[in-house]
């Protein structure tokens, strides 16, 4: 069976600091890369805007997917289903809710399947999500994550 297989990394140069994401997706020989950079954010914030650009790329959603992290903040919060408890409570008391609404306004599109994979350790496509974040959050980024750069706690934004 065909599937398509999500590859994603955040990295924050500092926690805050300049911070990006790198994504790769890939079906069958087809491969597509992501990356970009923010001027201020969180480690956390780039694992998580990561997964929500990957599937947000997706133009079908015919075949499952699985998505490869080495975020334990990202895989543990939706596979032992903390999230949906967050939403359920409001997302009181959490943080990155924006991104957190932003991918639950998407999981429910997919067939989805995550698997965590061992940062640094050698595996090729996590590897290269790596250096594809690294360089976003090291070229001087401009672009400004707004909900973070505001005040991430305002319900206000909501």
């Amino acid at each position: 069976m065909s599937v398509i297989n999500i590859f994603t990394d955040g990295s924050s140069r500092g926690n805050p600091g300049p911070g990006g994401y790198g994504v790769i997706l890939k079906f069958g020989d087809k491969v597509k890369e992501i990356s970009d950079g923010f001027r201020l954010t969180t480690n956390n914030r780039m694992e998580l805007m990561a997964v929500c650009v990957a599937l947000e790329n997706l133009n079908t959603n015919k075949y499952p997917v699985v998505v490869h992290s080495d975020s334990k903040y990202v895989i543990d919060s939706i596979t032992q289903n903390w999230v949906f408890g967050w939403q359920k409570k409001g997302f009181k008391g959490k943080k990155n809710k924006d991104l957190w609404l932003r991918y639950l306004s998407l999981h429910s599109q997919f067939n989805l399947s995550y698997v965590w994979v061992k940062g640094h350790a050698g595996h090729p496509e996590n590897e290269r999500c790596d250096e594809l974040a690294y360089q976003a959050a090291t070229n001087n980024p401009t672009k400004i994550d707004t909900v973070f750069e505001t005040d991430e706690n305002d319900e206000s934004l909501f």
